[in-house]
C-alpha cells in the first residue's frame, strides 16, 4: 500500500458525512485490517446521543464504520470500492455502559476474515487506554458489480 495516511480525508472514504463519520484518523492499514482512532465519542453533539447519553450499543456503528473505512482505503489504493450492505452481527461481546463517559481516545482494529465476489466478513475490536471494550465479527452483502459506489464498501 502506498498511501500517506496523514493525508487521508475518511470522509471521503465511505458515505457517512459530518458528525456521522465516526473516525477521525487511520493508523495503519494493510490488505486484510486497518486500525483507526476518534474522539467523537467525547462530542456532546454526537448524532448518536439520546436523551444526553452515548450508549456502548453504538460501538457496533463504529466497527462497522471501521470496515467501510478499510474497503475505501483498498479501493483508493488499487482496488474497487463496492456499496455493502451491513447484514449481520455475531459474536458481539460489549464490556462497557456508555462511551461519552469514557476519557480517551477510541481505537478500532478491523479486520478482513473472508472476501468473496458478494460478500466479506470482518472482526473488529474496540479499544479504550489498549482495554479492549467491545469485540465482534460482522457480514456484509456486496451490491452487484455495476453498482458500484466509489465512497463506500
Amino acid at each position: 500500500m502506498t498511501l500517506e495516511l496523514d493525508t487521508v480525508r475518511i470522509e471521503d472514504l465511505i458515505p457517512h458525512k459530518g458528525g456521522m463519520c465516526l473516525w477521525q484518523n487511520v493508523e495503519a492499514f494493510d490488505d486484510e485490517h486497518v486500525m483507526l482512532s476518534t474522539n467523537s465519542h467525547k462530542d456532546s453533539d454526537n448524532p448518536l446521543r439520546s436523551e444526553g447519553e452515548l450508549r456502548a450499543i453504538h460501538l457496533c456503528e463504529y466497527g462497522a464504520q471501521a470496515m467501510a473505512v478499510h474497503g475505501g482505503l483498498l479501493a483508493r489504493a488499487g482496488g474497487e470500492a463496492r456499496k455493502g450492505y451491513l447484514v449481520a452481527l455475531r459474536g458481539v461481546d460489549i464490556r462497557v455502559p456508555r462511551l461519552d463517559t469514557l476519557h480517551g481516545a477510541l481505537q478500532c482494529e478491523a479486520r478482513l476474515l473472508m472476501n468473496s465476489a458478494s460478500s466479506q466478513q470482518y472482526a473488529f475490536r474496540l479499544l479504550h487506554e489498549a482495554e479492549c471494550i467491545a469485540e465482534g465479527r460482522a457480514a456484509v452483502m456486496l451490491a452487484p458489480i455495476g453498482e458500484s459506489d466509489e465512497s463506500s464498501s
